[in-house]
């Protein structure tokens, strides 16, 4: 395979005129700020370890500057975009940009959290410059509707980024940093400044990776258990696991039946647990009852 050239990149002249052509003004709505750094988006691909072989879907690929990026690595890219017009230009872009590699490239024209299910081969990597208003909620979806998914890079506001890969114990450890930890190991994995983006926004992003976990949580609690008791602990995070939980074990002294089965402190809060502790919470449930 010829490597592509580095003009099949996308520059900063070439998504104004693209935006442009197309009419498109992007929405803060949506969140939408457009690459336009090649170094950047080659340098995404390099810390998502996108192999020759991996199937990557990306969510959210606006006019194209990762797609083109990720398609000069990975076996085949299908991407997921909402957007009408973005996802109407898409495979011209494609096509004119880097035809060699068209026909390794799949359009899904959806709403990402509305996607069950993705043409051609299971996807086995996930690449994303999310929107930070949708960010954990797409995240967490795609990991859970695709368990091939083995390794994921995405880039999200600062903010998220450092939630989503807090510890236990640290102020901004919170439900994200759970729900993504019963999927993988989490990490922060570098650091986006605003000027690779058009418009600039006014926040940092951050590059988050999670790689899924080799064998899943050891618990005969489902996941949707386990889901309910992380979501009761941050809903008053302020109060004791034994108050917090107190409603969803139907009162507080069942909310302490099921701690102490548990081994957890009925003083704890939920910002010290781990997503091992959250399971195994969920399993003494019906102990408390």
């Amino acid at each position: 395979m010829s490597s592509p050239t580095p003009e099949a990149l996308l520059g900063p002249a070439d998504v104004r005129e693209l935006a442009a052509a197309l009419g498109v003004r992007p929405t803060k709505q949506r969140g939408q700020n457009f690459v336009i750094d090649a170094n950047t988006v080659r340098r995404i691909v390099r810390t998502a370890e996108v192999r020759p072989d991996d199937v990557v879907v990306e969510v959210g690929p606006g006019l194209g500057s990762l797609t083109l990026a990720l398609l000069e690595v990975a076996d085949r890219v299908t991407a997921v975009e909402i957007d009408d017009v973005l996802a109407a230009a898409l495979p011209a872009t494609i096509t004119a940009r880097m035809p060699g590699r068209a026909d390794r490239f799949a359009l899904v024209h959806s709403d990402a959290m509305h996607v069950t299910e993705l043409p051609g081969p299971a996807p086995t990597a996930l690449v994303a410059n999310l929107p930070y208003n949708v960010a954990v909620p797409v995240l967490l979806h795609m990991l859970d509707t695709f368990p091939s998914i083995e390794r994921t890079l995405v880039m999200v506001q600062s903010e998220v980024a450092d939630r989503l890969a807090a510890a236990p114990g640290n102020k901004v450890y919170g439900v994200p940093s759970v729900k993504a930890n019963w999927y993988a190991d989490v990490k922060r994995a570098g650091a986006i400044g605003r000027n690779v983006f058009w418009p600039a926004p006014n926040v940092d992003s951050g590059l988050v990776s999670l790689v899924r976990r080799a064998e899943p949580i050891k618990t005969t609690a489902g996941k949707d258990e386990v889901f309910a008791v992380i979501d009761a602990a941050f809903a008053q995070r302020r109060k004791t696991l034994r108050a917090a939980l107190a409603g969803w074990a139907g009162s507080a002294a069942a909310a302490e039946a099921a701690l102490v089965a548990a081994g957890v402190s009925p003083q704890a809060r939920g910002e010290a647990l781990t997503v091992e502790e959250f399971a195994r919470i969920a399993e003494h449930k019906e102990s408390g009852e």
